[in-house]
């Protein structure tokens, strides 16, 4: 495999299980994100009203940590440059992310399939995202059109 390129479909085996390393959520990353999107809902950006609520502070937003965890698998060189594009994503939020939480993800392969076309495939990972105390605040599965080894003209 090139170092600059991310894996090909034929790299996703069965066997594929990649731990990232971790990253803290830092206020600076909600006001960002909040600013970004434009979803200044109190949860995120209200912490007199947070401490009102069950969180009792401010929580990231989920898509948010979604996002961190894509970018932490392509910090690890999973996609980069491989991927052709975002074909679908499944995600569920199993608990908040705090100020100051570190996270990682875990991901694995679910699934393999060849396209019609011979320079791409699809392939399904599952990413669970993990916090600093082992536990599971979000999962889910995203879908991937992915380069095939032997068909990409840009491979040295």
């Amino acid at each position: 495999m090139d170092d600059a390129m991310g894996l090909y479909f034929e790299d996703f085996t069965d066997e594929l299980r990649v731990v990232t390393r971790g990253r803290t959520v830092g206020e600076g990353d909600i006001t960002l994100f909040s600013g970004l999107s434009g979803d200044f809902n109190p949860l995120h950006v209200d912490a007199e009203y947070c401490a009102t609520t069950p969180f009792g502070e401010r929580i990231a937003h989920g898509p948010l940590t979604l996002a961190m965890a894509i970018g932490l698998m392509s910090q690890q060189n999973l996609i980069d440059a491989t991927t052709m594009g975002l074909l679908d994503l499944h995600w569920s939020f199993s608990g908040p992310v705090r100020i100051g939480d570190t996270v990682h993800a875990i991901v694995t392969t679910v699934e393999r399939k060849p396209s019609r076309k011979p320079d791409r495939g699809v392939v399904t990972l599952k990413l669970d995202v993990v916090n600093q105390r082992g536990e599971q605040v979000q999962t889910g599965q995203m879908k991937l059109l992915m380069k095939r080894r032997d068909q990409d003209p840009n491979r040295c």
